[in-house]
């Protein structure tokens, strides 16, 4: 790769302040995929160690699993041609090998078409997000939702029940609704919980400020459910967290509908829910798969061949 800019990539932790201009590439890019949001990125550094730089108009999130450096695609607008460069001159200069991960396939056909034949491609299979029709999640109709529905319908009958915008106010019950949520699957949970949890708390600490958007299921005043997110593309919004009560029959699927109920009503542009990637569980595989996606967001490696 010959240098096109004599530029090295600065790379930071992103801070509240950087929302902004994040927000703007992001939706630039205009992608349904769930690894570019401001929320995304803040809330699980310490977990993937995000570290952002920008170059003109585009944003690249560097990460880094155990001892592979990787990047994400360089989202935003205009040439790619200077960030892919300013990029492999970064990565020589680190020694490494230059690759990028979580590459969506129109993504794929933005770097072929700048780069033809430069890329070595392979597909990230247990990183795929999983992508609704929002109205489906709203109604659950269909052969295939109708025990999503049945258990709606039979927590509705057996419950004083309310949902409700996530608010300042409210954030306490959802802490103490998440402590008893860790108890009761305590035996059950994947290590990567302790990074959920702590984003939770960031996520919570900083509500206001990051812009998301929260709904809460209540039972007779008692938090029993929650969901929380953002939007990551004009049509596309990202549920972050999702958690209610196993032991309560029908509590998940009802936080499910009614939040994608309450963003439809808000966003009338809202198409698609974005619950994100499986990371492999096969717990968590069949639970997405049960509510039916729309399709996979296919995601990919693509590293640089050497000359």
């Amino acid at each position: 790769m010959q240098p096109y800019v004599l530029i090295m990539l600065e790379f930071k932790t992103l801070s509240l302040e950087d929302k902004t201009w994040v927000d703007e590439l992001v939706m630039c890019e205009d992608c349904p995929c769930a690894g570019y949001n401001f929320g995304t990125i803040y809330l699980w550094n310490r977990n993937y160690r995000h570290l952002v730089a920008r170059l003109g108009d585009r944003m690249i999130t560097k990460l880094r699993y155990s001892d592979e450096l990787a990047f994400t695609f360089p989202v935003g607008r205009g040439s790619l041609r200077p960030m892919i460069e300013a990029l492999g001159e970064y990565c020589a200069h680190k020694e490494r090998p230059l690759l990028m991960q979580g590459v969506t396939e129109k993504q794929l056909a933005a770097l072929e078409a700048e780069y033809p034949g430069h890329f070595e491609v392979s597909e990230d299979v247990d990183f795929a997000d999983y992508i609704y029709l929002a109205e489906r999640l709203a109604t659950y109709s269909g052969k295939a939702l109708h025990s999503k529905k049945n258990h709606c319908n039979r927590f509705e009958a057996e419950n004083d029940w309310d949902f409700v915008p996530l608010t300042r106010e409210l954030i306490p019950g959802c802490l103490d609704m998440l402590d008893m949520w860790t108890e009761e699957n305590y035996q059950r949970l994947d290590k990567s919980i302790a990074y959920e949890h702590e984003a939770l708390l960031k996520c919570f600490a900083a509500y206001e400020k990051l812009g998301l958007e929260g709904g809460v299921l209540r039972v007779q005043g008692k938090i029993v459910g929650f969901s929380v997110g953002e939007f990551t593309s004009s049509s596309c919004f990202d549920v972050h967290f999702e958690k209610a009560y196993s032991s309560m029959n029908g509590a998940y699927p009802m936080v499910c509908r009614e939040f994608t109920r309450m963003l439809m009503k808000k966003y009338p542009s809202l198409v698609y829910m974005n619950r994100e990637d499986d990371m492999g569980l096969e717990a968590l595989r069949r639970s997405k798969i049960s509510y039916r996606p729309e399709f996979m967001l296919r995601k990919f490696s693509a590293r640089w061949k050497d000359e």
